[in-house]
């Protein structure tokens, strides 16, 4: 059995007029908003369920919960807590499972790490970049590997 668990959400619901007031799990008083909120088979005020380490709302952050060792948690921080780690493509040292990456084909890295690896250039948003042999290239580098290869694109 997996030890975490992905749930399959948070509901959001109206409070009929005419129900009997629902408990709320989390502070365990009668919900007589207009909202309520429905997640692991209990109900909450808006205000009740929250991450465990962050204190966010879980019904504004999205519709996904996650639970593991008896906390409810976002998705960052269940991330940041318990996540899958990988190793840089780059620098083949191991990634966080909560910092940001950058991604080619099935290659991660870190996002100082993603640059030419023949002249270091960094790309910046927009930036053209190659993936050749494994490889992470700038235009420039990539193109001169074409001429060396006699690829040479036909100029016209």
């Amino acid at each position: 059995a997996p030890l975490s668990l992905l749930l399959p959400g948070i509901q959001m619901l109206s409070v009929q007029p005419d129900t009997k007031p629902k408990g709320c799990a989390g502070c365990n008083r009668k919900i007589k908003d207009r909202y309520l909120l429905k997640a692991l088979d209990k109900y909450w005020h808006e205000d009740c369920l929250k991450c465990a380490c962050c204190d966010c709302r879980l019904g504004e952050v999205g519709s996904t919960l996650y639970t593991k060792a008896n906390l409810i948690l976002c998705r960052r921080d269940y991330l940041r807590l318990f996540g899958v780690t990988g190793n840089c493509a780059a620098c083949s040292k191991l990634i966080p499972a909560f910092e940001m990456v950058m991604r080619a084909k099935e290659n991660v890295y870190h996002l100082d790490c993603f640059a030419c690896q023949l002249c270091n250039q960094r790309f910046c948003v927009g930036d053209k970049f190659f993936l050749k042999n494994n490889m992470i290239l700038c235009q420039t580098d990539y193109e001169e590997g074409l001429m060396k290869e006699g690829y040479a694109p036909q100029v016209r």
